[in-house]
């Protein structure tokens, strides 16, 4: 869907914010003819050890899987302060994450992950989700897919201004929505 068979090299990155067990970027890395540079960033500290387990088992050495809240404390920032930006990123994060914004004042966002969209719902963490995904992606050419719950194209209020912002950026190519089960 995002186009990992047209990855031309091995420096080509992958960045996964809510890695898991790391599956979900090895599945993405192995679809590149070439594989890919492997980035990744997990909240829970034995999940990310599992994730960085797996990545050596399959290949994976030098992929680079850091510890702690993507949303608080992102891992992955340039020298400038910024967050680092990716070719390619898949995620699978955690639906509706109730306490999303403890830790940091999303009005004010180092990262700028919010402006220009608004800022989400601080019981709903589904958009801040989408909104880091969104600004970890290379200006004009990253690529990514996120799986997130059906609610984040209904809900009202502050999502539906984020969304109808997304959308006239034409950030989104397409949508796919599956039933239940």
């Amino acid at each position: 869907l995002i186009g990992l068979e047209k990855s031309k090299s091995k420096p080509d990155t992958i960045y996964d914010p809510a890695c898991g067990s790391g599956s979900l970027l090895l599945k993405a890395a192995d679809e590149a003819p070439l594989g890919l540079t492997i980035y990744g960033q997990e909240k829970d500290s034995a999940t990310r050890a599992l994730a960085k387990m797996n990545m050596i088992l399959h290949g994976y050495d030098t992929a680079d899987i850091r510890q702690g809240d993507t949303l608080t404390s992102p891992a992955f920032v340039d020298l400038e302060g910024n967050l680092k930006t990716f070719d390619y990123a898949v995620a699978n994060p955690p639906f509706s994450t109730k306490s999303w914004s403890n830790g940091i004042d999303p009005e004010n966002d180092q990262y700028g992950r919010f402006d220009g969209f608004g800022v989400p719902p601080a019981q709903n963490g589904d958009y801040a989700f989408l909104l880091h995904f969104i600004k970890s992606l290379k200006n004009g050419r990253g690529k990514g897919a996120i799986i997130l719950p059906h609610g984040v194209l209904f809900r009202g209020n502050a999502e539906a201004r984020i969304r109808r912002n997304i959308v006239k950026r034409g950030l989104i190519k397409g949508i796919i929505g599956l039933p239940p089960n």
